[in-house]
């Protein structure tokens, strides 16, 4: 089973750069999408053969989440047990033999003036998380807005204390994982550094693969024996994230 998730920073700007493309060639089983940025009647958008799940933000062109699936999930919801819901950062599907939960975990901004908001996110989306994952397999993915360890950015040590590379959002990650969940790439690839999902739209960042490993799935511990491949299609343009993947045997 197949899964990818892409922050777009906007659904309907990315479609003009080949948003189209790479999800046909993708065919995954469950395509998730961060920052869409719209709601779903502002643009005719079309996905044979798949089901569309919607949570937008209230305030239009900002945030929101979608989730284009090859099957209809047993159940749908949205927020954190009803709360988070106005920036629509979360949408869970049910299936019989997993939980799916795509997330967009907020910015602390610049000056990290969304910090306390985050934290208070974290921890519940940790306890969220954990009772479903107590149920049967969980599958988190997402734009999670951290990069836990040095490895998963360029220049730590410059970038100590900034969004992103709190100790506060770090701490929140490891708490995560030790919670009973594994970060599936860094599973299969512990060790190998430079691989990156996000790269700044300055100073040719991109071009120089000077970026950050902030997009992720995270996967029950218990189903770990069931992720068969992971990757970071670091290739594909049309955002300044790009996708990753991920294929679990259920």
């Amino acid at each position: 089973m197949k899964f990818v998730s892409w922050n777009v920073n906007g659904l309907r700007a990315c479609i003009t750069k080949g948003f189209w493309d790479f999800f046909q060639n993708a065919d995954a089983d469950f395509f998730c999408i961060q920052e869409s940025k719209m709601q779903p009647g502002q643009a005719v958008i079309e996905t044979p053969g798949y089901y569309q799940y919607w949570n937008s933000a209230q305030r239009k062109g900002y945030s929101g989440t979608v989730i284009f699936a090859k099957k209809e999930p047993l159940h749908l919801s949205t927020g954190i047990h009803g709360s988070y819901d106005d920036e629509g950062r979360v949408i869970t599907l049910e299936y019989p033999e997993f939980y799916l939960v795509n997330c967009y975990s907020p910015n602390v901004k610049r000056e990290l003036t969304r910090l306390d908001y985050r934290m208070e996110f974290e921890d519940h989306l940790r306890g969220y998380l954990s009772e479903l994952s107590s149920e049967k397999p969980l599958i988190l993915c997402g734009d999670l807005n951290v990069a836990h360890e040095e490895i998963d950015l360029k220049n730590p040590k410059s970038n100590i204390g900034n969004a992103g590379f709190t100790y506060e959002e770090r701490s929140k990650f490891t708490e995560l994982l030790q919670a009973g969940f594994i970060d599936s790439f860094r599973f299969q690839h512990p060790d190998e550094p430079d691989h990156y999902s996000w790269w700044s739209y300055r100073f040719k960042a991109r071009e120089r693969n000077i970026g950050w490993r902030i997009d992720y799935f995270v996967v029950s511990e218990h189903a770990k024996s069931q992720i068969q491949s992971t990757c970071i299609y670091s290739e594909i343009l049309g955002s300044d994230h790009c996708p990753i993947g991920l294929e679990m045997h259920f």
